[in-house]
């Protein structure tokens, strides 16, 4: 899908947890202590970031979700849209974490695991609360394998393949991961976020592999991206939100003006 130019690109902040701490690595591996969630997701409401992304990294692997409190307590301070993801595994998980203040809930292996939770939750919530996260790692060709339990298993699902249902089965938005390109700070897959947007008419956001705010624009531009997730140039103060948001005005991008 090719953005409308009526239409904002999303600057987010992508928050990986494992609780209770803010952590980043490299390709989802070698996961590093960065501090509290709350207080980051705070600082970067604060600096006017459009959303917040919330993903228990390990919830899928130890087959629980301790996110809840986290989104409780963020929410009482932070109002702009949060999205929440791991250990998702029923429409009362996503029950819970919509009760708790997120506005969006994303589900990765349970979605793998049982296509209909999909359905299921865009039924019940609406398809604006229901995000297909996808971890993708590129396979020969102009192919990527989906990848679930922070990159770890393979599904057998073909990346293009799967967004493309996702959306048909009711998923209101795609998160996609370069699981390659991301902790390297070496810019997003282009090929893999353009091959998405342009075979979805539902909104794609990149995630893994920001390094300098030009990637930014690239995956904006080039690849049609609707928003862009960051984590490590906010989380080690290599730039702010103001920074990010100037860059991309510069550019000419459709970005929400800073208040």
């Amino acid at each position: 899908m090719t953005q409308s130019l009526s239409e904002n690109t999303r600057i987010i902040a992508r928050l990986d947890v494992k609780a209770p701490n803010l952590i980043k690595g490299v390709h989802l591996e070698g996961l590093r202590k960065v501090g509290n969630p709350r207080e980051f997701a705070e600082r970067y409401y604060r600096e006017s970031i459009d959303e917040i992304i919330y993903i228990d990294m390990v919830a899928s692997l130890y087959n629980r979700n301790t996110i809840v409190d986290l989104v409780r307590e963020t929410a009482e301070n932070v109002f702009v849209p949060i999205t929440a993801g791991g250990g998702i595994r029923s429409v009362e998980d996503a029950r819970t974490l919509l009760r708790a203040g997120a506005d969006k809930v994303s589900i990765n292996t349970a979605a793998t695991n049982s296509p209909q939770l999909i359905t299921d939750i865009a039924k019940r919530f609406g398809s604006q609360c229901m995000v297909l996260y996808i971890e993708a790692k590129h396979r020969q060709g102009n192919k990527w394998e989906a990848y679930c339990d922070n990159g770890r298993e393979p599904t057998g699902l073909d990346v293009i393949e799967w967004a493309i249902r996702g959306q048909e089965l009711g998923a209101g938005e795609i998160l996609v991961t370069s699981v390659d390109q991301e902790g390297t700070r070496k810019g997003f897959d282009l090929d893999l976020v353009r091959e998405i947007s342009t075979r979805v008419s539902v909104p794609v956001i990149a995630s893994g592999g920001m390094g300098k705010l030009e990637h930014l624009s690239e995956v904006v531009e080039d690849a049609h991206a609707d928003a862009v997730a960051i984590a490590h140039m906010l989380h080690y103060n290599e730039t702010t939100v103001a920074d990010i948001r100037a860059h991309a005005l510069a550019a000419g991008l459709n970005v929400r003006p800073t208040p």
